[in-house]
Formats: structure tokens, C-alpha cells, sequence
């Protein structure tokens, strides 16, 4: 591709051989086409880098680094794409094929809005539908709001302006190759790091459109044995923050860690820990009341799953699981 097309999408690949086809076709078959695809190979050490030449589709530049973790790869993507336009998907997860035609309808529109972002549905492993949709908070988006709950959700829903994204680089000691948008340092955590800076620093607004654009894939059974770790880095995230804004961190920090903490109780039910997942529910409630108060049906529903697996066991609560979601998908 010679002309410089408007938008750039970044897919960090690694691993990822069995789902990396079908996420590049969802994004190849946009409505908007006047793209470039890079996928940044991270290390791979299965087919992953076979299956994306396979495609032979000009539009897609595929970039290979020694693994440096999902924000390296977006940090390489970055330093890459050509378009005014960055947006990122995840190598397991799949857009629909409207999404990023609105999200630039939507920064046409509002030339305030530096991050453009969506509500995503659920889909398993297999690709299907889970009748559940993260619908989160789409307008008057404050640092608190991202701190707490990251109304950008996940990592194949935000679509940015590249002069706002350029906003947070930085060049940290030592690094000789390019800048640096997310922060390398944190192997989990970068996302919401990288938007709390955006949302501090640079004078730009997050908002969101409507519609479930993202297809987000669980991988129920996954390991949750590195949650402890997981909470360590969004704790040193949030010492970081504390440095850039220590009243946002005075007033909200106790509320994040206990909505981060009753995330990873959702993750360790989804992998079926009973154990881990009673123990970070309980945490979460003893940190602070507010989720139960600001969200109380999905603090309920969590503490109760949670709770539900301790006592059935993961075989009897996984049959009663499967049954509630295939009634809600109907």
C-alpha cells in the first residue's frame, strides 16, 4: 500500500494461531476500507505468523519483535501505523463490520474526542454468543470513572485520533528504538494506565457510541493462577498514578482497588478457583462498600457466584452456569 490510508489498526499477536483468521477477516471486511492492518507478531512460538501470511491482503503489515508484552506490541503498532486514525484488536476478538466507519463518524462529528470507544458482547471460546454486553458509561467520562470502572472495557474497543494518542508518549531512559504510549513496565494494568495519563494530562475527552461493536471472547477455564500478581501490578499502577494526581487516588483509590479486586473474583469464578474467587470477593466488600452501593446487582451477582462455586463445587455450578446463560442467549 503506497497511499497513506486514514485509518491504522493494531493487533498484537502472540499465540494466537487457532482465533488470529478470523479476527483479521472481521476487520479486512469493514464497512470503512480506507485502512492498513499491522499485526505485531510478539514472540509467537506456534503458527500464528503462518496464518497471517497466508492472507496476502496489501493492507496487512506484519511486524515481528522478541516478546515484549501486550503494550510493546501496541507500542510497536504505534510507532507504525500511517493513518490519523489508531485502533486497536485484540487477536482473539472480532468487530462488527459497521464499527469503525462510526467510531470516525463520531471524531468527524466531535473534534473534542480524542478516544472513541463501545460497548462490546460477550462470545465463548467457540465464538458464540453469551447473551451478556458490557454496556458501560458513554458520556461525561472523568479520570474517576476510568480509575474505577475503565468504561473503555477492553482492548479492541477504542479507536483514537493519532495527535491524541501522541499526546502521552514518552521516551523512557534507555530506550533506543522508538517512543513509548504504554507503559512496557506493566505486563497487565497498561491499558487503564495509558488512559488515566490521557485523561490527566492531555486535553482531549474519552466518550463512547452507542451499539455492542466488539465482539469480546471469554475463555472460560482459563488459569487464574496469576491474580495475585495481576492486583500487585494494578497496585503499583496506581502508586504511579498517585505521583500525576494524588487527590484522585486520596478520594477514589479504596473504591478502584475494591472494583479491581472484585474483577479478578469474576475472572477466578470464569476459571472455575472457588477458593480465590471467594477470597477476592470478600476483600473487595471489606475495602470499600461503594460497588455494592453504585452497582449492587453485579456486586451481588459476583459475591454470590462466587460463594455458589465454594459450596457446589465447579462440575455442579458450571451445568447450573451453562443453563442460565443458554436461557438469557435465547
Amino acid at each position: 500500500m503506497n497511499r497513506t490510508p486514514v485509518a491504522t489498526v493494531v493487533v498484537p499477536a502472540y499465540n494466537c494461531q487457532a482465533t488470529i483468521a478470523e479476527t483479521l477477516r472481521s476487520i479486512l471486511n469493514q464497512t470503512f476500507t480506507d485502512l492498513e492492518l499491522i499485526v505485531v507478531d510478539d514472540g509467537s512460538k506456534d503458527a500464528t505468523v503462518d496464518v497471517i501470511r497466508d492472507f496476502g491482503d496489501e493492507r496487512i503489515r506484519l511486524i515481528r519483535q522478541q516478546n515484549r508484552g501486550l503494550a510493546g506490541a501496541h507500542n510497536t503498532g504505534i510507532h507504525h501505523a500511517r493513518g490519523r486514525y489508531v485502533a486497536f484488536c485484540d487477536a482473539d476478538d472480532l468487530w462488527l463490520p459497521e464499527k469503525l466507519e462510526l467510531h470516525i463518524a463520531h471524531m468527524d462529528a466531535r473534534p473534542e474526542v480524542g478516544i472513541s470507544f463501545s460497548g462490546s458482547a460477550l462470545i465463548d471460546q467457540h465464538g458464540r454468543p453469551l447473551g451478556i454486553s458490557q454496556q458501560p458509561k458513554l458520556r461525561d467520562i472523568t479520570a474517576a470513572d476510568v480509575f474505577k470502572r475503565n468504561p473503555i472495557g477492553n482492548g479492541s474497543t477504542p479507536v483514537m485520533r493519532r495527535e491524541a494518542l501522541d499526546a502521552i508518549a514518552f521516551r523512557p531512559v534507555g530506550e533506543t528504538e522508538r517512543d513509548w504510549w504504554f507503559d512496557e513496565t506493566f505486563r497487565q494494568s497498561d491499558d487503564i494506565e495509558g488512559w488515566l495519563r490521557f485523561i490527566l494530562s492531555a486535553d482531549w475527552l474519552i466518550e463512547g457510541i452507542p451499539g455492542d461493536l466488539t465482539l469480546y471472547r471469554i475463555h472460560t477455564g482459563a488459569l487464574s493462577a496469576n491474580v495475585e500478581a495481576q492486583f500487585a501490578t494494578w497496585c503499583r499502577m496506581k502508586d504511579k498514578i498517585a505521583a500525576i494526581s494524588p487527590m484522585l487516588v486520596r478520594k477514589h483509590g479504596a473504591t478502584a482497588e475494591a472494583y479491581q479486586l472484585r474483577y479478578l473474583a469474576r475472572r477466578a469464578v470464569s476459571s472455575r478457583d472457588s477458593k480465590r474467587a471467594a477470597g477476592l470477593m470478600r476483600r473487595s466488600l471489606g475495602t470499600s462498600p461503594r460497588p455494592l452501593v453504585e452497582e449492587p446487582v453485579k456486586t451481588v451477582v459476583t459475591l454470590a457466584a462466587a460463594e455458589l462455586l465454594s459450596l457446589l463445587g465447579q462440575n455442579i455450578y458450571g451445568r447450573i452456569e451453562s443453563r442460565l446463560l443458554s436461557r438469557k442467549a435465547a
